[in-house]
């Protein structure tokens, strides 16, 4: 034993793999054995022995191992003396009593497992025939846990190819990466053979089998797509079939040929240099499923809300939700796949570039979604999130490799793709495009690193890159540029914006865009400095604009404005001195500014007043300057903040929460009732979007009218399912209006809404429903609702939806009970993911030291490292509103403000 720990030890707290030897080709072979919820397998791994060695390390993790043998390439064998695998750093220590000398052989390794129920690795899920419910199973392999199905080297840049082959019952559908090469039934059991794949990663490996019907069209290069989903719905993939040709057409730069509904569609430009690089596509929507979608190589896997729709019923907001995570899924063939980041450190590389091409796919799929109008809903979210002292660079260490779970994030993603967006903006699109696609060819097949990226877009765009793009990347966080007039001369000052109020001498390279008074009037310039100025007089004729020095407005004059960060483009916020900040206030209401500059403004000021920059009282003179507005993009920002204040107002001045809901009430009266609750024929997309939040928001406010109306049009729809009085787009509006009006002494609407959600047979049905089940403010009823929840009604994947509609007036209940129900929950869900989102959903509504400090104690008795930094920021996130809460309090202003805002009507 102290022979074996010695031998250990040398390898263990290691962040890699010891390089005595890399994988070149894995055969797999698996057969499953579902009722018993077990499989068992041989690898045999080609592999090249680089040093010496006794010792082969790979990774393994709850595996029984069986019997391992090593032969080289003169066929000789050599069976280790020992075999240990240790739990602890997930990793099988092979020791050998002769040297493994320098080159080319085979490690072949026996083992089995059990199918675990905690969706990652190689795991068992149910599904319904005929009704009644049986078996399959499914992989989940990002980020490490390829390791829990077979003994592998489960690194990203540790690539090789995979012959897969696959033992299941012959009734069923077996699916891997590449196209079925042969299948042979032996009794009940079917032997399905798959082509052997190219070099890939052992986190996009996957398999799936279960019982499907499936769809397929072909694009116009050739590629077979197929669309898998549960019995009876091949239908409801038919939406996600449609997207995802036309993507793939995109990414490759092919003709859109006729795929109805995108039959109108234009020739597109080719993207990138790389035509898709894998014989098929596959997309299989699973039952139970960990996150939204996994992009593994020719076998995408989905959730069923997340790739199923009903084209007829579902609502605008669900298929842009699809839409985005087709697009999503299918670009990381390139940004993840084919070109994979070297470590775990370099997670943006896949992830900021696949959510920001998801985008710009849509955007010329479907331009009148407005697309990167709708993006800065990731660069909001990525704000918030990095305003935190709990933050963390795009760039981070990671250490063990298992501590990249918590860092597929806002960071990762909605950062990462907003400082793409702010670097293409920089270099303009053709040059962006040019560097983009010489990047993917370079390293087609290969690893790279953020460093890779910077060089090679340098290079071909004739622009150093480098210094500027490494201030966004290697430190956390991001600038606020202060902004003031004097005379002719506006100045400009960055600073750390942290909502905590601290400070930092951190320094960015940012570019500068400003208009100032028209559109036609714009200058960009690189602030690299902690201070610059710009003479409007001299320095703003100069330079990519085309205004002259006559024709430059004075400060002085009452229609002047400068807007800064023009269409937020740029991962900043700006504050304005008070004379600019009028100026922008009259803009707005004179409508002459773009519906991006209006969200920027809007967000900037309800940030600047977290974090004790701004008063109150100003964002709400703000507020009412959007009185009118009737984009949904800037509408759907200011139904954000008005929640927001709300909310903070009922801790901080809990006397005017009346006064104030119904001044957001009128501010959202306007465009509800040009809306209406029913859709009108031909209506755009963003309408039926925005009709949806704007009776959920008023429904939210407890307004009156809006619950009437809702409770007609729900009573309705309980007497006939049909009724076109309860459109898919207002659904939920009505459910909230139902449930927040629920009791224990009165329980139609939650008797009637559980009711709703047992019948449905739609995952966006049920989603739905649960976002807002747990949103009833009658404390009892609300446990009910998290007993709901965590009840075998609902499948595990599906609880977050329930965590994150709390209302707001339950967060002391739902708090009371996770405390009482902890050991369950932990025993239940401390294996996988949910666990952060029990802690983040149910901790971060509280405003005050006091509860900040409890929620600290308890942790700290019930410590769990999976949490920790979900922990840190949601506890970071309350005590910034308990600060926040005490700056309210110091506005002497709010009463008499408020209570007039309110009279306006």
């Amino acid at each position: 034993m102290e022979q074996k720990q010695k031998i250990l030890h040398q390898f263990k707290s290691q962040s890699r793999l010891p390089n005595f030897a890399i994988p070149i080709r894995y055969d797999l072979h698996l057969k499953t054995h579902l009722s018993a919820c077990t499989f068992s397998g041989i690898v045999q791994i080609t592999l090249t022995i680089l040093h010496d060695t006794k010792f082969i390390v790979l990774n393994a993790l709850e595996l029984d191992v069986h019997g391992v043998s090593y032969s080289n390439s003169n066929t000789q064998k050599y069976k280790p003396s020992d075999v240990i695998l240790d739990e602890e750093d997930e990793i099988l220590v092979l020791v050998f009593d002769d040297m493994l000398r320098v080159g080319e052989g085979i490690l072949e390794i026996e083992f089995s497992a059990p199918l675990n129920s905690h969706l990652k690795g190689f795991y068992k899920c149910t599904y319904v025939d005929g009704g009644v419910k049986k078996n399959m199973a499914v992989t989940q392999f990002e980020a490490v846990d390829a390791r829990r199905c077979f003994p592998c080297w489960d690194e990203p840049a540790l690539k090789a190819s995979f012959k897969i082959t696959l033992d299941v019952p012959k009734e069923l559908m077996a699916l891997s990466n590449m196209p079925v090469l042969e299948e042979k039934v032996n009794g009940d059991i079917k032997t399905v053979y798959f082509e052997e794949s190219p070099y890939m990663s052992t986190y996009v490996v996957a398999f799936v089998i279960g019982l499907f019907d499936y769809i397929e069209e072909t694009t116009a290069e050739g590629i077979k797509v197929r669309v898998y989903c549960p019995l009876g719905k091949r239908e409801e993939g038919r939406y996600s079939l449609n997207l995802a040709i036309k993507v793939l057409d995109y990414f490759a730069n092919n003709l859109l040929t006729d795929y109805s509904p995108f039959s109108n569609l234009s020739p597109l430009e080719r993207y990138f240099s790389m035509s898709y690089p894998l014989p098929k596509l596959d997309m299989v929507a699973v039952p139970e499923f960990c996150g939204g979608a996994m992009e593994n190589n020719g076998l995408i896997i989905y959730r069923e809300n997340l790739m199923l729709c009903d084209a007829l019923h579902s609502s605008a907001e669900n298929k842009q939700v699809l839409g985005i995570c087709v697009a999503h899924e299918v670009a990381h063939h390139w940004f993840g796949n084919l070109v994979t980041m070297a470590w775990w450190s370099d997670l943006w590389l896949n992830e900021g570039f696949a959510t920001w091409v998801s985008y710009m796919a849509i955007d010329t799929l479907f331009p009148e979604w407005k697309m990167w109008t709708q993006f800065l809903q990731q660069t909001a979210s990525g704000l918030v999130i990095d305003a935190l002292e709990e933050s963390h660079p795009i760039e981070m260490e990671i250490h063990p490799a298992r501590s990249i779970d918590d860092k597929f994030d806002a960071i990762s993603y909605k950062k990462g793709s907003t400082i793409i967006r702010m670097l293409q903006i920089y270099l303009g699109d053709d040059k962006f495009q040019k560097a983009l696609s010489e990047y993917i060819e370079r390293y087609a097949w290969k690893n790279a690193k953020t460093d890779d990226l910077w060089a090679v877009i340098s290079e071909e765009s004739g622009t150093q890159i480098n210094s500027m793009m490494n201030t966004w990347t290697k430190q956390m966080g991001y600038p606020v540029i202060s902004v003031k007039s004097r005379d002719n001369t506006v100045e400009f000052e960055q600073s750390h914006f942290l909502l905590s109020g601290q400070h930092s001498d951190s320094q960015w390279i940012i570019p500068i865009t400003l208009s100032v008074g028209s559109y036609n009037k714009q200058k960009n310039f690189l602030l690299e400095t902690k201070f610059h100025e710009v003479d409007i007089s001299k320095d703003f004729a100069g330079a990519n604009t085309t205004t002259t020095t006559e024709t430059i407005p004075n400060l002085e004059d009452g229609n002047f404005w400068i807007k800064v960060n023009i269409s937020q483009s740029g991962f900043y916020r700006v504050k304005y001195d008070d004379k600019l900040a009028s100026q922008l206030r009259k803009a707005i209401e004179n409508n002459v500014l773009s519906e991006t500059d209006k969200f920027g403004i809007l967000d900037d000021a309800y940030a600047l007043c977290q974090a004790g920059q701004q008063s109150l009282s100003s964002v709400l003179s703000l507020i009412d300057v959007y009185r009118k507005e009737l984009d949904c993009i800037v509408t759907s920002r200011l139904i954000h903040v008005c929640n927001a204040i709300v909310n903070i107002a009922t801790e901080a001045i809990p006397d005017l929460v009346f006064e104030l809901k119904q001044f957001f009430i009128n501010v959202l009266q306007f465009p509800a009732t040009k809306l209406g609750w029913e859709p009108i024929p031909d209506e755009d997309h963003s309408s039926a979007i925005l009709r949806g939040r704007l009776y959920r928001a008023l429904a939210s406010f407890d307004d009156d009218k809006t619950h009437e109306e809702a409770m007609q049009c729900f009573q309705a729809y309980m007497r006939d399912r049909k009724t076109t009085l309860l459109s898919a787009d207002t659904k939920m509006a009505a459910y909230l209006a139902v449930i927040r009006k629920a009791t224990v002494s009165n329980r139609y609407g939650f008797e009637s809404i559980l009711q709703l959600y047992r019948e449905a047979d739609a995952a966006e049905d049920r989603e739905d429903i649960l976002r807002i089940l747990s949103a009833c403010p009658d404390p009892d009823l609300l446990v009910e609702a998290l007993d709901f929840l965590v009840s075998d009604e609902v499948r595990e994947q599906d609880i977050v939806y329930g965590l994150a509609g709390i209302s707001f007036q339950g967060r002391h209940r739902a708090w009371k009970w996770f405390k009482e129900n902890w050991d369950p929950i932990f025993n239940k869900y401390g294996a996988n993911f949910l666990l952060t989102n029990f802690v983040r959903d149910l901790i971060t509504p509280f405003c005050s030291n006091e509860e900040a400090d409890e929620i600290e104690a308890f942790f700290a008795t019930h410590p769990h490292e999976k949490v920790a930094m979900d922990l840190k920021q949601s506890l970071e996130q309350v005590r910034i509103k308990a600060r926040w809460v005490e700056f309210i309090k110091q506005d002497h202003s709010l009463p008499d403000l408020i209570n007039k805002l309110a009279a306006k009507g």
